[in-house]
């Protein structure tokens, strides 16, 4: 990881940005809150994840700056035709940055966690591959 990701991975984030972030982290969806128990305090492969974490113009829901993971976890809105385009347009631009992203629905996570938490390992490993 370069010096210059560090320092520039924050740098379009807006003091609002930050103020939003945390008043998500107060009031998680009932799916962020139940993954949220199987990502913190490294309990996924040893890995560090944050919630609500600001990155560049967005919020991810979670992030592992190690692996440079995004984890999101979509509601139904997230169906719907804008939200899907506003979706690709974010991953993308995350992607731009050196971020992968990966996507779940609440239904998903709150029923198939066992499946969510196999998929998040394998896709932060082979992150490291690529390296």
């Amino acid at each position: 990881m370069s010096d210059s990701y560090n320092d520039s991975l924050h740098s379009h984030a807006t003091g609002k940005l930050y103020e939003y972030a945390r008043g998500m982290r107060k009031e998680p969806t009932i799916a962020e809150k139940f993954l949220w128990k199987f990502l913190r305090n490294k309990k996924l492969d040893e890995l560090k994840f944050r919630r609500q974490h600001p990155l560049d113009k967005f919020i991810a829901d979670f992030y592992c700056h190690e692996k440079r993971l995004v984890v999101e976890v979509d509601g139904g809105v997230h169906n719907e035709k804008e939200v899907k385009e506003s979706d690709a347009g974010r991953t993308y631009e995350l992607k731009e940055l050196g971020i992968t992203v990966i996507r779940f629905t609440n239904e998903e996570v709150q029923h198939k966690i066992d499946r969510v938490l196999q998929t998040i390992s394998n896709v932060a490993s082979k992150i490291d591959d690529k390296k």
